[in-house]
C-alpha cells in the first residue's frame, strides 16, 4: 500500500454542545473553633425543552443511524429534554444553520470545523475515540478490486468521487495531494463528480461507476466490518496521513451550563451500561476533550491549497 503525505500539513457524520451545572448557594457562619463545614446548596441547571442535533453520519454511515437514534434517546433522558435531528445534504448547510443558531450542536467532519471556526467561532465540545483507543482517522484512496492501479498517480483521466466540497477526508486530501504537485483536480481526473457520503462513494467504486474515490476511514471499516462482501469489490490504493477525527461542535454563544452539561453526559457515557451499547454499535470506544491543535494540519492544507490556486491565477 502506498503511503502519501507526510505528517505536518488534522481527521464520525454531527455532535451535541454539552454543559456542566454551576454551583453555587449560600454561605452558612460558623464557629471556627468548632470547624462546622459550610453548607452549599445546589443550583437547578435550566435545560431548553427543546435542543437541535446535526447528524452528518461521518461516525456510521446511514446503515447505522439506529445507533445515533439510541444517542439522542440517551441525551434525551440524561439531559431530560427533547433532542430534534437535523440531516441535511451539505457541510456548508450545516455550518449555516450552526452559524445562525438553528442548530445546538453536530456531527461534522474536520474540514468544516476548522472553516466553521474560522468564520464564525464554532466551537468543539468532545471528539469520539475508536475501540482501538486512536483520535485519528485517515482518507482512503480507494479503486475496484480489479482495477489496475497501483499509485493515486494512476489515476490520471479516469472518473473520481469526491463526498462534499467541505469534506476532509473526501475532498480536501486528495486535492491537497494533487497541489503538492502542482495539480489541481479539474485537471487531473478524466470526471470528477459529489456522491454527498461517504458510503456512495463506497458502493459507487464497488459498482464500478467510478474508478476511484476518497473516503473516510471510519465509514469504510465500518461498512466493511457489516457488509464483508464489499471486501471483495474495493480495494485501498493508498491511505494518508493521520487527521483528527470529525469531531462534535456546538454552536457560538451556547449557554455555557448547556454545554457543560452535553458535554459531561458524553464524556461519562462509556461508564454507562447503556451508553457503552450505543458506543460499541457506533464503533466507538468513549468520547473525549478535544483541542482545536488537533485540526492543526487540516487547516493548514487548506492554506496551502489556497496559496497555491492563488499563485496560478
Amino acid at each position: 500500500m502506498h503511503v502519501f503525505f507526510a505528517r505536518g500539513s488534522a481527521a464520525l457524520v454531527l455532535l451535541f454542545g454539552l454543559a456542566a451545572c454551576n454551583e453555587g448557594g449560600e454561605t452558612v457562619r460558623v464557629d471556627l473553633d468548632k470547624r462546622v463545614p459550610s453548607r452549599l446548596s445546589e443550583k437547578p441547571v435550566t435545560v431548553p425543552t427543546r435542543i437541535s442535533l446535526g447528524i452528518g453520519s461521518m461516525i456510521t454511515p446511514k446503515e447505522g443511524y439506529i445507533y445515533y437514534q439510541r444517542l439522542v434517546d440517551y441525551l434525551e433522558k440524561h439531559l431530560a429534554t427533547s433532542v430534534t435531528t437535523v440531516d441535511r445534504g451539505s457541510y456548508q448547510e450545516f455550518n449555516q444553520l450552526l452559524k445562525d443558531g438553528e442548530l445546538d450542536l453536530a456531527f461534522v467532519c474536520g474540514g468544516p470545523y476548522v472553516e466553521g471556526q474560522d468564520d464564525f467561532g464554532l466551537e468543539l465540545l468532545v471528539m469520539p475515540e475508536t475501540l482501538s483507543g486512536e483520535t485519528v482517522y485517515y482518507s482512503y484512496m480507494i479503486v475496484p478490486a480489479q482495477s489496475p492501479a497501483k499509485r493515486f498517480e494512476d489515476l490520471r483521466g479516469k472518473r473520481f468521487a469526491f463526498t462534499d466540497p467541505m469534506s476532509n477526508s473526501g475532498k480536501l486530501v486528495p486535492e491537497y495531494m494533487l497541489a503538492q504537485q502542482g495539480e489541481t483536480p479539474e485537471r487531473f481526473f478524466g470526471k470528477l463528480i459529489y456522491t454527498s457520503a461517504h458510503d456512495k462513494s463506497i458502493r459507487a467504486v464497488a459498482e464500478g461507476e467510478v474508478d476511484g474515490a476518497a473516503v473516510d476511514s471510519l465509514i469504510y471499516e465500518y461498512l466493511i466490518r457489516k457488509e464483508p462482501q464489499l471486501a471483495k469489490k474495493v480495494r485501498i490504493l493508498a491511505r494518508s496521513a493521520p487527521y483528527g477525527i470529525p469531531p462534535v461542535v456546538v454552536r457560538p454563544n451556547i449557554p455555557a451550563p448547556l454545554r457543560e452539561r452535553l458535554r459531561t453526559t458524553l464524556l461519562s457515557m462509556h461508564k454507562d451500561p447503556e451508553g457503552a451499547l450505543i458506543l460499541q454499535g457506533m464503533m466507538l470506544h468513549r468520547f473525549v476533550p478535544a483541542t482545536d491543535a488537533a485540526y492543526g494540519t487540516i487547516r493548514e492544507m487548506r492554506d496551502f491549497i489556497k496559496s497555491q490556486s492563488q499563485r496560478q491565477r
